[in-house]
This record gives structure tokens, sequence and C-alpha cells, in this order.
């Protein structure tokens, strides 16, 4: 049997402060960094084409480019690796959090996954999107071609690659 392959991923954040049922949804490349063992869950996804990817693609060990989105100055702030496969998204059913979805009834059916993430590298200055725009080499890119609304989705290696070279 051949080894998995890794994969990569970008998957995007919120870095600035947003209060949703009275807490702060905020979550940025350095609250990641600054987390027990650096690890946290990625809760809240509620796409179903990201809820795939993240229930039946994304694998442990793959590579992640973690991108801050709905800010001034959107972009590609650092990196992480998927440290726990797909599960169920215990925040859906939590009438009390900021992700709670009033459709999921049954926890033994679940409609929402998370994966757990952890840092890897923190950018000392993000790629902006506006600069991967300019740059050729990302022209293929998802995030570039179909435009900022999926918060999971693929990345060939050459472009992980490339922005963590002009990136560190």
């Amino acid at each position: 049997m051949k080894p998995q392959e890794t994969q990569y991923w970008l998957m995007k954040a919120e870095p600035e402060s947003r209060i949703v049922k009275g807490k702060d949804v905020k979550f940025s490349i350095d609250d990641l960094q600054a987390m027990e063992n650096s690890t946290s869950p990625w809760d809240g996804v509620r796409n179903f084409e990201a809820r795939n990817i993240m229930r039946d693609q994304m694998k442990l060990g793959d590579k992640v480019l973690f991108y801050h989105s709905n800010c001034k100055t959107p972009g590609v702030a650092g990196t992480a690796t998927i440290v726990r496969e797909g599960y169920p998204d215990y925040t859906a059913f939590d009438s009390s959090h900021p992700y709670y979805d009033a459709k999921s009834t049954d926890p033994s059916a679940p409609k929402w996954y998370m994966v757990d993430v952890k840092h890897e590298s923190t950018f000392p200055k993000a790629l902006t999107l506006t600069r991967m725009k300019q740059m050729a080499e990302l022209g293929d890119m998802v995030l570039i071609k179909r435009g900022g609304r999926l918060s999971v989705q693929p990345v060939r290696q050459v472009e992980y690659d490339y922005i963590v070279s002009v990136s560190g």
C-alpha cells in the first residue's frame, strides 16, 4: 500500500474582532500560536463544500496556508498542519455558541465537521491577496481564480511552496 501523499490547503480565519452571541469569534495566526500546544479545532465552518473537504479529504500531516480574511488587508499569514482528521463539530449543537446551528439536532448524525490544526510558522509579514494576484506563479490558484468565498480550499504543492518561499 502506497503511503498517503501530503495534500495542501488554504484555510481562512478572521483576525479582527467580531462579536457573535456576545463572544468574539476572531481567530488569527497569533491566536493559534498562543493556544495550548499551538493546536486548535477549526470549528464553525458552515459551508457544505468546505465541510466535505474537512470531513473526507484532509488527512494527518496535510499542510495548511493560514489565511486572514474579512479584514482590511487579507492575506496568507503563516502555515499550520492538520493534526486531527475530520470529526463532528460539537459547536453546532451548543445553543450558546456563536456557531450553533438550530438545524443540527442529532449528534449521532452530524451535519458539520472540523479538524484540528497545529501552528507551524508565522510569516514576518502576511502575503497580501493584492500581491498574490500580481504573481504569475499563483494565477491558477483557487483563491485567485474562484474568488474569496470558500473558507477551506485546495492548494497545489507548487503554490504552497512558492508562497512559503516568498514569505519566509
